[in-house]
């Protein structure tokens, strides 16, 4: 990776400061909110995509309005393992639909998880029946959110 910051001009800047604040609005919309003709606009936001600066587009979603009361953050500590072993444990976390975020981490502990749930009980389900007997977990420590202060996917462009 590169020690160098990327280079965006003052519109591309604009275009995914709008489109991370709203990914819906049309092109018209964001031509007119960036301040470009609807064509550069068009153009300047599929040369951010063909480049893979803007990776995706998805509606966030209401985690309560789902029913999905708990979020917990797991730490996960694995066996000393094979290259296969820590494969297929990253598997079975994708595999898991309940599991949002998984990073790979240094420290006291190698990955931390990102869990939700209906409730309690349900993620004691979840991490008693299912993560733990994930490949090559040899423990976990669970932390629950009481209060969330902050969370965004907008990232600074400055």
């Amino acid at each position: 990776m590169s020690d160098q910051k990327p280079k965006f001009s003052a519109s591309e800047k604009a275009i995914l400061a709008a489109l991370q604040r709203e990914g819906r609005m049309s092109n018209v919309e964001l031509a007119q909110q960036v301040g470009l003709s609807e064509s550069p606009c068009f153009r300047r936001v599929k040369q951010l995509e063909d480049d893979k600066v803007i990776t995706a587009y998805c509606a966030v979603v209401d985690q309560r309005r789902l029913g999905l009361e708990v979020t917990a953050f797991v730490q996960v500590d694995l066996e000393q393992g094979s290259e296969a072993d820590t494969d297929d444990f990253m598997d079975a976390v994708r595999a898991e639909e309940y599991i949002t975020e998984c990073y790979a981490m240094s420290g006291e502990y190698d990955y931390l998880l990102k869990v939700v749930a209906r409730n309690i009980d349900h993620f004691g389900e979840i991490s008693m029946k299912r993560i733990l007997k994930f490949p090559g977990v040899k423990n976990i420590v669970s932390s629950f959110n009481l209060l969330e202060v902050k969370n965004t996917r907008q990232l600074p462009l400055s």
